[in-house]
């Protein structure tokens, strides 16, 4: 099944909107198990869009356009299909009297240029827009079945879903769905993965790919053979060993994936938060079922909210610095003290851009984690891309921190990307 998607219009090849429909409809495919081999973004531009659909009917089997079909100029899609398949467009009066219709009972009248919109391809079968005044139109060209549908979001899925899907699932023999299994990881790099797996057999019906989700991996694996999918994983997983922060039979996230982990245990946690201002929080929270575990989160912004919330002491913080292991686990203990939590992390240290120096450069953050029993600490230099990333690293290390002692690991992972902070 070869599929192509193509999105028009000047306002998304000048970077004024993101192409959303195409990811939405990229990801209702693949939960179909369909995967488009192409995906094009095309301006208003008569001649390459005739150009364009007279070449995807030749080696497609289905052709999705979306957008152009508005009252406008600039409204292509129709005059092009017709064009390509060289027929003219006619009035379609049956659309025309909808569109009337749609009109009187918003009590408006109906400009002559929306006539425009009832203009289609001889012999093109429509496609009913029951929120809107543009259909859409499909037809068979060559070897390829095209599907042409408005830009508006609401308009588009609404006709994808309850229209276009069921005549593809009707017109189409869809055995040999794809199935994808994800292996997210933390702490190495693609190439780094990549080497630590080399030695495993992709069989030819598998495709083994990687996506980066900053600042994590997806080791992604496709198939239309559910059980090598599974014996393929179990290698990986293997190989990478405690870099596996989940996978997609266990979790959407790594915030998931700790909230199963702390509901498993009946643990709860609290958070005092420096540089990442919030984020670990705000993480955790956005999975329902979180206030199961997690019972509070300061954000010690300031050194004297870190003595006023968490009882970081005067001394401490004169002898070592906001940034520093020794503030991290008081932060941490001071924060499990005020919640009377199982658990708590703490994470301070200098997001940048300024404020770094040549003893603790921008980077230089500091962790902690306090348990039942005890309270580790380490301090990192992370890579000083910028304020926002270097925030998110710090989130995930501290996350990680978290997982990996609830699943019995090491506490400290190794992360390729960031050395541990050396005093001078």
């Amino acid at each position: 099944m070869k599929i192509e998607i193509i999105s028009t219009g000047d306002e998304l090849i000048t970077g004024q909107i993101l192409d959303t429909n195409a990811n939405w409809l990229c990801q209702q495919l693949f939960s179909q198990g369909l995967q488009p081999q192409r995906l094009h973004t095309v301006a208003d531009n008569l001649n390459d869009l005739v150009t364009l659909f007279t070449e995807a009917s030749q080696r497609s089997d289905i052709v999705l356009v979306n957008g152009g079909l508005g009252p406008t100029s600039d409204d292509l899609s129709a005059q092009a299909a017709a064009a390509a398949m060289h027929v003219p467009v006619e009035l379609n009066q049956a659309w025309l009297d909808v569109m009337k219709q749609k009109f009187a009972e918003r009590g408006r009248v109906m400009a002559k240029t929306n006539i425009k919109q009832a203009m289609l391809p001889q012999g093109c079968d429509v496609i009913d827009n029951a929120n809107g005044t543009a259909c859409g139109f499909s037809f068979t060209f060559n070897q390829a079945r095209f599907y042409f549908t408005p830009g508006v979001p609401h308009e588009f899925k609404h006709m994808f879903s309850t229209q276009i899907w069921p005549d593809i699932a009707t017109r189409f023999a869809l055995n040999n769905k794809l199935v994808q299994y994800k292996i997210t990881t933390f702490g190495l790099g693609e190439s780094a993965i990549d080497a630590l797996i080399q030695d495993v057999t992709i069989p030819a019906q598998l495709h083994l790919g990687y996506r980066t989700a900053s600042p994590e991996i997806e080791v992604k694996l496709i198939s239309s053979d559910a059980d090598i999918i599974k014996q393929v994983a179990q290698q990986i997983e293997q190989k990478l060993a405690d870099y596996v922060i989940f996978t997609s039979d266990e979790s959407d996230s790594s915030a998931e994936k700790i909230q199963h982990l702390m509901l498993a245990k009946q643990a709860t946690l609290a958070l005092a938060e420096s540089c990442t201002g919030g984020m670990i929080a705000s993480s955790l929270v956005a999975i329902a079922g979180s206030s199961g575990y997690l019972d509070r989160a300061m954000v010690t912004y300031s050194n004297q909210a870190k003595q006023d919330l968490v009882q970081v002491s005067a001394d401490t913080l004169s002898s070592h610095g906001a940034v520093s292991e020794a503030t991290a686990i008081e932060m941490a203990q001071g924060a499990k003290l005020s919640a009377k939590s199982d658990y708590a992390l703490s994470v301070t240290g200098i997001a940048g851009p300024g404020g770094g120096s040549a003893l603790k450069p921008v980077g230089t953050v500091a962790f902690a984690l306090a348990t039942p029993t005890e309270t580790y600490s380490q301090m990192l230099v992370l890579p000083g891309k910028n304020r926002t990333m270097t925030r998110k690293i710090a989130c995930a290390i501290a996350l990680d921190m978290l997982r990996r002692h609830l699943q019995g690991l090491a506490v400290y992972g190794h992360y390729d990307f960031a050395p541990k902070w050396q005093a001078h």
